[in-house]
């Protein structure tokens, strides 16, 4: 193989149009610049696509693109990004999970799979050893993604991993999900960009081996990297708990949101808690590839009157909780662990979906619409057998279902709503880490790259609690200030995660940034240091940016409304993000234009990337 390790040097590429399957090869000028994963993807999209681009046409394409290590052991890089244009945002949509889909499509021989066109009847792909080949889902299409996966699995057995879509997928809802073996792809509706290509699934089986540069010392020291993390307090934390292990944190602080972000108060959040998931439900924790922490959960209730399995199903992470239970009153465990099994069988997103329909809550709660408006339903604080029934029309897009499977902003529209009472950043549901109690999130959601509020993309609420990286400059700064200094740290933790997205780590690991440099110098054989690391960070970074200006991104779409800014009692002691100083500086240390949002000249230039600055 002509190409540097760690990589298997080719994309597959499928055009759902023309039926037809090839492959091209991984340009090392990309590899050097944006290493893989979603810099990779992002450079390649940013020349087929435009601000013309119809999200669910045939002209969008889809992109799953894995990272240098992928299919390797080191540490967390089992993680697999998918791109393309947002059919909810209208900008980049990207979207990872950590999954055992992504390392068998690069032992199958392809670093990514480019997907073009559109079928005229459903169809999945099978992926094997250096061959891809168009099949007909017909006998799966309408079916949900946990019954279609395990039909699929039949055709090549069970060491085969499937990427599924739902009906949600199907029917276009705007925040559809694709479905992975152990995590989905949510939030930015790929399902959805999946759906209108009328491809139902994924199938891959690959029994090649991932060459590495050093393969002795790569592997001692992939192992000693683990065994420290491991050592670390907040990863056993993580593993035990899950990732809902700080909900009682998140309450005290007033982080976590209560009544559609009205309130700082939860008095029941034991009862929703990872400590009680985990002593009443957790059977096993759940491990993504090449991770030593495990934070998925693996539950059972057993016998139930919740007509959910008997057996094993995966159990919630903390943003379905928060988003099922806190936003709208609800404190039944069971009732959320309910919720979160039909979005993922059905094929939508946990956060938008429960976050519009708390919306709506909020909207009965305020009188500003009755059950008249949503097919004679009572939707109430905490109505959780509404909840279940709206979860199915959305998926179908039956009745209300189909109004709210266009999200909340398309509900305030209808309904007439102001959108400063819309917990929304372009178009797109907040992510539940509130900015009254960490104010560095305000710039996570405000100036994300790729959706109106990720918590992944910049991970200030960690970094106020103590998990900050000197080293690459995220210094931990007091929650509640509204200071240059917590903008910079928020715009340098924006670039480290940006990196991140690229080498297709997982943001919960977080070994010390001179580890991953020698991981990825061993097993690639490319030199690695700290200062590379965020060099790339910060190119690709820059790169999202200019391909959302492309897409037609201004500034006005960093609007933050007055729902999520206004003082509240409790927790948060009425403290609320200065948006202007805090944006202003992140512009400032970044050599943005404030004015257009658009990296100078000399920063293009300097990072290499001018043939991305016209457009």
């Amino acid at each position: 193989m002509d190409f540097m390790k760690g990589y298997m040097g080719k994309i597959l590429k499928v055009d759902l149009s023309e039926k037809s399957i090839s492959t091209i090869a991984l340009e090392k000028k990309l590899v050097e610049l944006f290493l893989g994963g979603a810099g990779y993807a992002t450079a390649v999209l940013f020349k087929m696509l435009n601000k013309n681009t119809d999200p669910l046409g045939p002209e969008n394409v889809l992109f799953f693109m894995g990272g240098p290590l992928l299919g390797t052991l080191a540490t967390c890089t089992g993680r697999l990004v998918v791109c393309a244009k947002s059919p909810y945002t209208g900008i980049l949509g990207e979207s990872n999970a950590g999954n055992y889909v992504a390392p068998m499509i690069k032992r199958a021989g392809f670093d990514g799979v480019l997907i073009t066109g559109t079928s005229d009847t459903p169809v999945y792909l099978e992926i094997t050893d250096d061959k891809a080949e168009i099949k007909d889902a017909s006998h799966i299409w309408g079916k949900g993604i946990f019954e279609s996966s395990e039909i699929l699995s039949e055709t090549l057995g069970k060491r085969a991993k499937v990427l599924c879509i739902g009906p949600g997928g199907e029917n276009l809802v705007k925040y559809a999900i694709i479905g992975g073996d152990t995590r989905a792809f949510g939030r930015t509706g790929m399902g959805a960009v999946m759906g209108s290509k009328r491809l139902k699934a994924i199938i891959a089986l690959g029994t090649k081996k991932v060459e590495v540069a050093n393969p002795e010392e790569f592997k001692k020291f992939v192992l000693q990297v683990n065994k420290e993390m491991m050592e670390v307090y907040t990863h056993q934390v993580m593993g035990g708990l899950g990732t809902a292990a700080n909900m009682n944190l998140y309450s005290m602080t007033g982080e976590l949101p209560v009544n559609y972000w009205r309130g700082t108060e939860f008095p029941e959040e034991d009862n929703i808690s990872g400590a009680t998931m985990a002593e009443n439900y957790l059977k096993r924790q759940r491990h993504c590839y090449a991770c030593p922490i495990g934070c998925g959960r693996v539950i059972s209730l057993g016998e139930n009157d919740l007509n959910l399995p008997n057996e094993e199903i995966s159990g919630p992470e903390y943003e379905t909780i928060a988003s099922f239970g806190s936003m709208m009153q609800n404190s039944s465990l069971e009732k959320i662990i309910k919720a979160n099994y039909m979005c993922n069988d059905l094929g939508i997103d946990t956060v938008s979906t429960g976050g519009t329909i708390a919306f709506l809550m909020d909207l009965v709660d305020r009188g500003k619409i009755t059950a008249e408006d949503l097919d004679g339903m009572d939707l109430h604080w905490g109505n959780m057998k509404v909840v279940f029934e709206l979860i199915h029309k959305i998926a179908k897009r039956q009745g209300i279902g189909d109004l709210i499977a266009g999200g909340s902003s398309v509900v305030g529209a209808h309904f007439g709503i102001n959108k400063d009472q819309i917990g929304v950043i372009n178009n797109s549901e907040v992510i539940y880490h509130d900015m009254r109690a960490s104010h560095g999130m305000a710039i996570a959601y405000g100036l994300s790259p790729h959706y109106g509020g990720s918590h992944n993309a910049c991970d200030m609420y960690m970094v106020s609690l103590g998990l900050s990286r000197e080293e690459v400059g995220i210094e931990m700064v007091p929650s509640h200030d509204n200071t240059p200094e917590m903008a910079i740290s928020a715009a340098r933790s924006m670039e480290y995660r940006a990196f991140y997205s690229s080498y297709g780590m997982c943001v919960f690991a977080n070994p010390p940034t001179e580890q991953i440099a020698k991981t990825i110098e061993l097993g690639t054989g490319l030199p690695y240091d700290i200062e590379r690391i965020q060099l790339i960070g910060k190119r690709v970074l820059a790169l999202k940016r200019l391909f959302n200006l492309k897409m037609g991104f201004t500034r006005e779409m960093e609007y933050i409304p007055k729902i999520l800014v206004t003082p509240l009692e409790g927790g948060t002691e009425g403290a609320v993000p200065d948006t202007n100083l805090l944006f202003s500086e992140y512009y400032k240390y970044l050599n943005w234009d404030p004015k257009t949002g658009r990296p100078m000249d000399s920063l293009i230039k300097e990072l290499g990337i001018e043939e991305y600055a016209n457009f």
